[in-house]
């Protein structure tokens, strides 16, 4: 039996709900494939931060380094700021173990609508590879004159040559893995920034000559942003930058049905340190407590743990679960226009995985 250790950061808001959905479909997927999954609970989020400070310990990254995987349900709260959510615990985490893939599938599935006409199961199915350790989000810069008529805030984004090398080359890599269209398009705006997505286009030239199997196009942001809605289907693979990458995975998720459905992964592709997965959404403090939240998100992004782990045969027979579930229709979300709760929903899919 193979046996890995999987840390649990349940986080806040409906992260808490969804997070024993993954956990009950870890356990059934061990049980039929001869794998064993030891989790340990990290109680780390906003409720620790109001009780001590912080979003996470101080040795918060050692302790999760012996794990073979980390999951995370979400993190948020109205009453803490979210650049103070964002940089306490998610970044450090990315950074820390350096996860510089951020891959963020999307697939219209049977028995879900899209909002865009015209578009049937199977269609739409793209994955969006996000650079996810510099770019905009790396957190350089600071105020001038706080509070007085003249503050000043200054922002720096970080393009490094290595940094759009490996997640390009990244993009590339996966184009071939999938064996579909092989296709990857660039995320840019060089028209406009001079100098980080000029760098980010000359890398992305080079790196495409490595790949003349795979067909490439390369678009400004707001053009990608109008694409996905006009021809989402003609997607593959598509890379951006940390915050192109952010904005249009969540672009993604609505052409193919609800942010409920967007699974994520944040990877180390050397697996020198735990990668960790989540899903997209939200902490949802509206619904929150109400045993509403849609679990399909936080269960595929254990699909993707699986994957990451070798073990295919029980991240396919997960996949075919939720298809089936969504295909059926009987435990449909409310988010997706059904009436069923976290539980049932839960539950609907533990069948399904039980009966694949």
């Amino acid at each position: 039996m193979r046996e890995f250790d999987i840390a649990l950061i349940p986080g806040d808001g409906i992260g808490r709900e969804v997070m024993p959905a993954a956990e009950a479909v870890l356990e059934a997927a061990g049980r039929k494939y001869g794998a064993r999954f030891r989790c340990s609970r990290f109680d780390w989020g906003t409720d620790f931060y109001f009780a001590g400070g912080r979003m996470m310990p101080e040795d918060g990254l050692e302790q999760l380094r012996p794990h073979d995987a980390i999951l995370l349900g979400a993190v948020g709260h109205p009453q803490a700021p979210d650049n103070v959510t964002l940089n306490g615990l998610l970044l450090p985490i990315r950074r820390g173990f350096d996860q510089y893939a951020c891959e963020r599938p999307a697939k219209l599935y049977a028995g879900v609508e899209s909002p865009l006409k015209g578009y049937g199961a199977g269609s739409i199915d793209l994955v969006v590879v996000r650079e996810n350790t510099e770019g905009e989000y790396a957190q350089i810069g600071g105020f001038l004159y706080p509070d007085l008529p003249a503050e000043t805030a200054v922002q720096t984004s970080l393009f490094t040559r290595r940094g759009c090398e490996r997640i390009i080359r990244r993009a590339f890599d996966l184009a071939r893995k999938r064996g579909g269209k092989k296709r990857v398009a660039s995320i840019t705006k060089s028209n406009a920034q001079g100098y980080s997505m000029v760098l980010w286009d000359r890398v992305f030239a080079e790196v495409a000559e490595r790949f003349p199997d795979v067909e490439t196009e390369s678009l400004l942001v707001d053009a990608a942003a109008m694409n996905f809605v006009r021809r989402p289907d003609s997607f593959d693979v598509v890379v951006g930058s940390n915050l192109f990458g952010d904005i249009l995975s969540d672009l993604a998720a609505m052409v193919t049905g609800s942010m409920g459905l967007a699974p994520s992964s944040n990877i180390d592709p050397t697996r020198r340190c735990p990668s960790m997965f989540e899903p997209v959404h939200g902490s949802a403090p509206d619904i929150a407590g109400k045993g509403l939240a849609n679990p399909l998100a936080m269960i595929l992004s254990a699909r993707m743990m699986l994957d990451h782990l070798d073990l295919a045969a029980a991240a396919n027979d997960v996949e075919a679960a939720v298809s089936k579930v969504l295909a059926d229709g009987k435990a449909m979300p409310r988010d997706l226009g059904g009436s069923a709760g976290t539980q049932a929903v839960a539950d609907a899919v533990l069948s399904a995985l039980e009966q694949t």
